[in-house]
């Protein structure tokens, strides 16, 4: 019954900042990781970002400096602010989590950098 649910998604120019939201319902227990992930036609699903429970961040050598990952374990929510955006960052953005035993996704949110 776990949910995640994407928002923020939009058309940016490059060098703007967009902040993508995932809330999160279901789930009996606090997550062990969340995070994002990103998707572009005929490509791999690639990881962008995640947080531990903690708080302790790990990012995609392509987002180091622009984005930053936040959660709120109490909202049950985790953040993404994405800043500086270029066009190669157009793609799906889904929300992951995982607990001791599954893993979930979002459906996603539709990021388009373009001018």
């Amino acid at each position: 019954q776990v949910q995640l649910v994407e928002s923020g998604g939009g058309l940016v120019q490059p060098g703007g900042s967009l902040r993508l939201s995932c809330a999160a319902s279901g789930n009996r227990f606090s997550f062990i990781i969340m995070g994002w992930y990103r998707q572009v036609p005929e490509k791999q699903r690639e990881l962008v970002a995640t947080i531990t429970s903690t708080g302790s961040p790990n990012y995609a050598d392509s987002v180091k400096g622009r984005f930053t990952i936040s959660r709120d374990n109490a909202k049950n929510t985790v953040d993404l602010q994405m800043n500086n955006l270029k066009p190669e960052d157009t793609a799906v953005y889904y929300c992951n989590a995982r607990d001791g035993f599954r893993t979930y996704w979002g459906k996603g949110t539709l990021v388009t950098v373009s001018s």
